[in-house]
């Protein structure tokens, strides 16, 4: 299935609905069973394919940059007795493997987008489930702050991933029960496999919620919990500024956007991923940044950068390694970090951050091979830079006849964290945090091929003589192995160090999950994902393994 566009917009919004009144907006989910799209499966009880989810992105980042103002996001179902169903059982049946693993990383992320939002923006969210929440439906409650859920003597809350399709809570729903919530074990192992789920006084009692009211009191017993956050809510920021659209040239052989190109040699299995630089240091102060607003560059070229790599994970699954390059004026990238660092109080720049960091975080669990290389006339420095600690290999030529310098800023020290809690350059350097600190000695300074790699920050410094040759074997070679092995090692490379709720979720996704949607238990003729609906029962393959 190809998508052709990660954007949108509430005027274009078919699933969702938005509004803002003052410091509370509400969210309100009423899928469209047939959009009209011709697609072979229909979203009943509203259930869920990728497309609502892209109307639910835009939505979380809409309200950071145009509604910082709304403290409180009341999550709720506009259709009778059913909150949301979670993602449409059809769709995934019918969808080919690498679709389903994209798609539930794509969900995850944008709840993870929504603890972030609650986190950092401090938007809190409160899922009004009026009816069941069921699979996905209750993970996207469980990514809220707080779940209200109807007495209605029908209406529960539940994970039957396990009991009726014989896989996963795609989008961390384990994770969140446990980590998050922190439900007992063996409580959430019997809710776990308890395919009608639980509803009313235990599920308060379990910690599976937070409430539950009465039909005739569910508005207002909402009410009281946006209140009581209102009450404990920060004064809001300042007035938001439009969310746009981005502008790109799209192709077979990639895309093409303001700062960012995506160059795809189809033959070669092979992606260049080039990231340019601002040509000078642009706005210095908070008005003229926020003058500047989407197209201010961090902002712009990173939005276009996720457009980028989400287009890859979709629609170019045969592309399996990709070169990220970064181009133009080094120090014109340090001194727009220093912006991003001396105004970093204020709300824009912060949001700003805030976004970059995501989306570097999006790099780090795309399952594709990322080799930065750092040639002539290279602008990794600072900011860029994160993007060559996040590559699984970095190759900078080393020739005394070229200039070729890479450097640091105050950002690779704390600003961009990955989902372990701690920086690249920290999970780099496990085995001796005390390098980190010595590398903040070299903040600002031009750091030349010779220097970076006895600083431990490039894998490889061939020189001019073996560059084509070492980066064209290093590519090939690549080329030759297993794309799944790969997802494998390279998924459990990327994280080192301290274990998060968010590092197990992508890392049971990449594994678990992956595995178990190549199972005949699931997806084979007679799995329970092709079973569910069906007047037959699923077959199993009895084994553990």
């Amino acid at each position: 299935m190809q998508i052709e566009s990660f954007e949108t917009h509430p005027d274009d919004y078919r699933h969702w609905s938005l509004s803002v009144d003052g410091p509370v907006a509400r969210l309100v989910m009423n899928v469209a069973e047939d959009d009209g799209t011709g697609k072979p499966y229909v979203l009943k009880l509203n259930s869920y394919d990728v497309f609502v989810d892209i109307e639910l992105a835009d939505a979380v980042n809409r309200l950071r940059f145009e509604h910082p103002e709304v403290r409180v996001v009341v999550v709720t179902s506009g259709q009778d007795r059913i909150f949301c169903a979670g993602a449409n059982i059809p769709m995934l049946a019918s969808s080919p493997h690498a679709f389903k693993v994209n798609f539930c990383k794509y969900t995850n992320e944008t709840r993870l987008s929504i603890e972030d939002a609650s986190a950092t923006a401090g938007q809190k969210y409160i899922a009004a489930c009026n009816g069941v929440a069921s699979g996905g439906g209750y993970e996207l409650a469980l990514a809220c702050d707080e779940i209200v859920l109807v007495d209605d003597r029908s209406s529960a809350v539940s994970l039957p991933e396990v009991p009726l399709l014989g896989v996963l809570p795609g989008t961390g729903g384990l994770t969140r029960v446990t980590d998050k919530r922190k439900v007992r074990r063996d409580r959430a192992d019997y809710f776990s496999s308890l395919a009608e789920g639980i509803r009313g006084k235990r599920a308060v009692e379990w910690d599976l919620i937070d409430a539950t009211f009465k039909l005739s009191k569910f508005e207002a017993g909402v009410q009281k919990r946006v209140d009581a956050l209102l009450a404990k809510a920060e004064a809001p920021a300042a007035a938001g500024l439009t969310w746009t659209k981005l502008d790109v040239e799209a192709g077979p052989e990639g895309r093409r956007y303001r700062h960012v190109e995506l160059a795809v040699e189809a033959d070669k299995r092979l992606a260049t991923l080039t990231i340019e630089a601002p040509a000078d240091a642009g706005p210095t102060t908070a008005e003229g940044v926020r003058e500047a607003g989407m197209d201010w560059w961090p902002l712009r070229a990173f939005r276009e950068l996720e457009d980028a790599l989400l287009h890859l994970r979709f629609n170019l699954l045969d592309i399996g390694t990709v070169v990220l390059r970064a181009k133009g004026d080094g120090e014109a990238v340090l001194a727009v970090d220093g912006v991003l660092d001396s105004l970093a109080d204020d709300w824009f720049v912060g949001e700003v951050r805030h976004y970059i960091r995501r989306v570097l975080k999006k790099v780090d669990v795309t399952s594709r091979t990322f080799f930065a290389l750092i040639d002539e006339g290279t602008a990794f420095a600072g900011t860029l830079f994160e993007l060559a600690i996040a590559a699984d290999r970095s190759f900078a030529l080393d020739d005394p006849d070229e200039a070729v310098w890479m450097a640091l800023s105050p950002m690779n020290f704390g600003a961009y964290p990955m989902g372990n809690g701690i920086t690249r350059l920290e999970t780099r350097f496990l085995a001796d945090p005390s390098h980190v600190e010595r590398l903040r000695e070299q903040v600002g300074e031009k750091l030349p091929t010779a220097e970076a790699d006895e600083l431990g920050l490039v894998t490889f410094a061939p020189d001019d003589i073996d560059w084509d040759d070492e980066i064209r074997v290093a590519l090939e070679e690549r080329a030759s192995l297993s794309p799944d092995a790969l997802t494998g090692m390279e998924a459990n490379l990327r994280f080192a160090g301290p274990e998060t709720m968010e590092t197990k979720i992508f890392g049971r996704l990449s594994a678990w999950q992956n595995w178990i949607f190549q199972r005949p238990n699931a997806v084979g003729e007679h799995g329970a994902l092709k079973a569910f609906g069906q007047p037959t029962a699923a077959t199993f393959n009895w084994e553990r393994t």
